[in-house]
């Protein structure tokens, strides 16, 4: 497959992708955070007062091409920080819970941190239904996922709780009550889950490749090792891979379960060296994406395999 397989050509700091099929153009799409590799300065304003950035694909994802940032989310005066988003479709319209942070901190950690609600019909024009509430001051990183017995679970990083994975339910997308810590084992960010082979799996950036858990009840997650931990040879491929999304794909899904194959996205900052940040080739990031398979139990996941993507065509 391409590699890198997408840059933002704008700020070159493309990072935490989401990807979602578009049914209005009948494309997938990728949106990400835009953070500013090519800002003047030291310290940290470079990775906030970012847009959210949109890239499609018309070959089912081999390819993708920069469509722009995500217009109309500002909700208040100024220049302001959207991060990590996640989004899904529900019965009629398009979810997203979107990391907030008001304005261009110079620093990472001193601000108030909220996850916002926006919804849609096309990914295009988006409607604010405010921060959702949760028992923290600092919540980014969401992923939603339906519970078994109905509802929804939404998963996202406490940046002031150990920098651990902790958990919300709501039975309507709208409304949510906290459930308390995950995964408390090590400090990490930007969680997802998603359902491949038979289980559902819960994959977790720790700085160090993505370390995955193992569940049959979204409450009990059982660690089954990690994946995309060693340098890959492709270009830009470099280091381990930060904070990832999953597709599952459609093609090839099993009848009346999950399907048996995904393709992971993630990113990477294959010039850095240790986590200095002070210049554009320690900034500047890219996209990757990877085959996942289920084996012995386990995710397994060849970074160097040359495998095409093929997100399929899923039913409208």
């Amino acid at each position: 497959m391409t590699a890198p397989l997408f840059r933002d050509p704008i700020h070159d700091g493309a990072a935490d992708p989401t990807v979602i099929w578009n049914r209005a153009e009948r494309q997938w799409w990728m949106v990400y955070t835009n953070r500013r590799a090519d800002a003047p300065g030291s310290r940290q304003s470079w990775f906030h007062g970012t847009d959210l950035g949109v890239a499609s694909s018309a070959d089912r994802g081999a390819s993708w091409t920069y469509r722009g940032t995500v217009p109309g989310l500002e909700w208040e005066f100024g220049r302001n920080t959207f991060w990590a988003p996640e989004i899904l479709w529900h019965e009629d319209r398009y979810h997203m819970y979107v990391s907030y942070i008001r304005g261009v901190p110079a620093y990472s950690g001193r601000d108030t941190r909220t996850i916002h609600h926006y919804t849609s019909a096309d990914l295009v024009r988006w409607e604010h239904h405010g921060p959702i509430s949760l028992d923290t001051s600092q919540a980014i990183d969401a992923c939603v996922h339906p519970k078994p017995g109905g509802g929804f679970r939404l998963w996202y990083k406490d940046s002031v709780a150990g920098q651990h994975t902790y958990a919300a339910d709501s039975d309507d997308l709208y409304t949510w009550r906290t459930v308390g810590p995950v995964i408390t084992e090590i400090p990490h960010e930007g969680p997802n889950v998603f359902e491949l082979g038979g289980h559902t799996w819960l994959v977790i950036d720790a700085w160090d490749g993505q370390r995955v858990y193992r569940s049959d009840d979204l409450d009990t997650w059982e660690r089954r090792g990690i994946i995309l931990d060693k340098s890959g040879s492709r270009p830009d491929d470099q280091g381990p891979a930060l904070h990832a999304d999953v597709v599952v794909h459609p093609n090839r899904q099993e009848p009346g379960g999950p399907g048996d194959s995904a393709t992971i996205f993630y990113f990477t900052h294959p010039d850095r060296e240790g986590r200095d940040e002070e210049t554009y080739a320690d900034r500047r990031s890219a996209i990757q994406a990877a085959t996942l398979r289920v084996a012995d139990g386990t995710l397994v996941c060849d970074r160097d395999a040359d495998d095409e993507i093929d997100l399929g065509i899923p039913d409208d």
